[in-house]
């Protein structure tokens, strides 16, 4: 008897246990959403610094015991005699020699999906970099998009476009794709590299509209489709769509399409717009050809030859996330390691 009432009360306890952790749950996530959201913070890396330790890192395997001592003790002599020069520049008020002054090159990513949504930080990376930018310096951004909607490649090419209204020189490398919006962002730069395998161009508008009408229609659906203005809606869903607001449709898909043109020539005036304005895309030797890029390589390359002889800075904007999209994004990466296992 004993035994059946302590295990009741166990059962009892663990239900009662169990409501209030998912009403704390609920509340967690209600104060959450009260709260107003924090826009991140800019992270900054000095890649050039990196590289130089990784290397003396790897140097350092290849060398004897008694070489390592010297090679230390050389160093150290040379970071103090090179901090006294350093502290006599500063107490005599001396401005640092041009030869000592290394350019910058900052380095900024853009992964572009659909709706373009990389552009609210690379926005901000943008800003900070105009903020400091000095004459000699430069941009390199590493983009990969295959496109997506109109307005939101429009905007993050107007954010490259603030840099070459700085005069800021700026390259975009390519290793995979920069193809119809990608594109849009990338004819910006002062130079283009792509990778030989890299998929470039895409220069046309594309728009796919399902219609289920006659579907609806064979099960007795009425769809009313109601608007104020004769092309307020032009093809819909489930209503029918006429011959005339296709005609009207493919006109704005047109039009779309001849501002893209005119956007691409007038920032690669090189190109020969009709032959490339197709819609097809091409690998990276042949749109060297078509002077879609300016050069044949990789990011990685690009950075190997920058670290030697600028400083190379890396800018990253860093979102800072809600509770419920840390717990989203945790949940989903979960799935996704299932389903591969």
């Amino acid at each position: 008897m004993w035994k059946e009432v302590l295990l009741n009360y166990g059962i009892f306890l663990l239900e009662l246990l169990t409501v209030f952790g998912v009403l704390a749950f609920i509340v967690m996530l209600i104060l959450e959403a009260k709260k107003q959201p924090e826009e991140g913070s800019i992270s900054v890396v000095n890649l050039t610094e990196k590289f130089t330790e990784q290397q003396k890192a790897l140097e350092a395997c290849f060398l004897s015991e008694e070489e390592l001592k010297q090679q230390e003790k050389a160093e150290k002599k040379a970071e103090k005699e090179k901090a006294k020069a350093e502290k006599k520049r500063l107490k005599a008020g001396e401005e640092k020699p041009e030869q000592e002054q290394k350019a910058r090159l900052f380095l900024l990513s853009f992964e572009g999906d659909v709706h373009a949504h990389g552009v609210e930080s690379l926005r901000k990376e943008i800003s900070a970099i105009l903020s400091i930018a000095k004459p000699q310096d430069e941009v390199l951004l590493k983009l990969e998009s295959p496109g997506g909607v109109v307005h939101g490649y429009g905007l993050a090419a107007s954010q490259l476009k603030r840099l070459r209204e700085r005069e800021i020189p700026l390259t975009i490398a390519v290793d995979k794709v920069a193809a119809s919006g990608g594109y849009m962002m990338a004819c910006l730069a002062n130079k283009i590299v792509a990778a030989p395998f890299a998929v470039i161009g895409s220069v046309g508008v594309v728009a796919e509209v399902p219609n289920i009408h006659r579907l609806l229609k064979k099960h007795d659906i009425d769809v009313d489709v109601m608007t104020a203005g004769e092309y307020k809606r032009t093809v819909t869903l489930m209503g029918e769509n006429t011959e005339k607001g296709k005609q009207k449709f493919q006109q704005e898909l047109e039009a779309t399409h001849q501002l893209f043109k005119d956007f691409v020539k007038t920032n690669r005036p090189q190109l020969d717009i009709e032959k490339v304005a197709t819609g097809e895309h091409w690998y990276g030797q042949q749109a060297l050809d078509l002077h879609l890029i300016d050069e044949i390589s990789t990011s990685d390359d690009l950075l190997l030859a920058a670290v030697k002889e600028k400083e190379v800075i890396e800018i990253k904007f860093k979102e800072k996330k809600k509770l419920a999209q840390r717990i989203g994004a945790q949940v989903e990466l979960s799935l996704e390691n299932l389903i591969g296992k």
